[in-house]
């Protein structure tokens, strides 16, 4: 273990994820074989501007029971300490956080989160600070790892929201249009729709024509007054579509024109806006749904308690061994994959998105080669 590393923070920064609890417990473990002392550092990049900042000692005993646990115990935040709102404008306040770094005589940082989060970290390991990440986000689309924290958990339970919307549908013969997180990538309305056996999926990767999906909804429905197209053809749909989704002739839909600390537009509603065009433009009854945050909620599946225990170990590893700059990566299907470490760099300005042509039928907004017309 290099000599100066005794004492380090960790925090998780962005929203809120399965899988971060149990990252914590992995390298608090693992950090006490090592000889590091762990502090806990609360509410992400915020509480590191607090000169009074708040914090709590990690060892065994205290995250003995985290991995059961979904969320964060150490609670997180959206804030970028490179643009704090101050009145009507915004100041860079990096300079609070490191010296609250060098305050709280932490040798080293390690941080949880996505391309923000780690983008912050990135930046301040730039500056000298000692920093170590570990890639989390139900979006997966963080470049430079194949596996990122949450993306199980918000899998299985959106495809339990798509198996649950086919009883109303199909009892109602309604057009079911579900939306879910996935501002850039569409990896969870993707391989949720596939695995709930959707009939359309539309995803960031891909504009759609609303046209087009009125034609599958045609073929799949029939017409609705005609006695054989009533008993002879599907009662109903079910459509995923991602919150960055958007069709050829729009932009992507949004709840309002406020943007995030990181200059991200609120996404949301593009789930009303389909069903409303279906409604007008087509014989069918639609219902929207946005599933929200409860989609990244509960407890972590298995394969994210695994992957957060590995991911906090070996960002234990690295502390130990001086690898700053660094973020934990996975390659291979997880959790029986290869744990390396990339340059945090790798995650800034880049994306993880789906791989269209190898994955998804552009003509069908669907699932290739699955022999069959979900």
């Amino acid at each position: 273990m290099t000599s100066k590393i005794k004492r380090v923070g960790v925090l998780t920064g962005g929203g809120d994820a399965p899988g971060l609890n149990p990252a914590i417990k992995g390298f608090v473990y693992r950090g006490s074989e090592l000889g590091l002392s762990v502090i806990g550092l609360f509410d992400g990049w915020r509480g590191l501007l607090d000169p009074l900042a708040d914090f709590m000692p990690l060892d065994r005993d205290a995250v003995s029971r985290w991995d059961r646990d979904g969320g964060t115990n150490l609670g997180s935040s959206r804030t970028n300490p490179f643009k704090v709102p101050a009145g009507t404008k915004s100041v860079d306040r990096s300079d609070d956080v490191i010296k609250n770094i060098a305050r709280l005589n932490l040798d080293a940082v390690v941080v949880c989160g996505g391309e923000d989060t780690l983008g912050v970290a990135a930046r301040l390991g730039e500056r000298g600070v000692r920093v170590v990440g570990i890639p989390k986000t139900i979006d997966k689309d963080l470049a430079g790892t194949d596996y990122t924290l949450g993306f199980d958990t918000a899998l299985r339970n959106v495809t339990e929201v798509i198996e649950r919307s086919r009883t109303p549908a199909g009892s109602h013969r309604w057009v079911q249009v579900i939306e879910v997180m996935g501002r850039h990538a569409g990896h969870l309305a993707f391989w949720s729709g596939v695995a709930g056996q959707a009939h359309l999926i539309l995803i960031p990767e891909h504009p759609f024509r609303y046209q087009k999906v009125f034609e599958l909804l045609r073929d799949r429905l029939g017409e609705p007054e005609l006695a054989r197209d009533r008993f002879h053809r599907s009662r109903y749909s079910v459509i995923v579509v991602s919150e960055g989704a958007y069709s050829e002739d729009g932009e992507t839909v949004t709840i309002d024109d406020r943007h995030d600390a990181f200059g991200h537009a609120r996404l949301g509603g593009i789930g009303e806006v389909l069903a409303k065009k279906i409604m007008d433009e087509t014989p069918y009854e639609a219902r929207a749904v946005a599933l929200g945050h409860p989609q990244r909620g509960g407890a972590p599946s298995p394969v994210d308690r695994i992957m957060g225990l590995l991911f906090g170990a070996r960002a234990a590893d690295a502390v130990a061994s001086g690898d700053f700059g660094k973020m934990v990566s996975a390659r291979g299907i997880a959790p029986a994959c290869t744990l390396s470490l990339v340059d945090l760099s790798l995650v800034q300005g880049k994306l993880n998105a789906l791989d269209v042509e190898r994955y998804y039928d552009t003509t069908r907004y669907q699932v290739k080669d699955l022999g069959m017309n979900l």
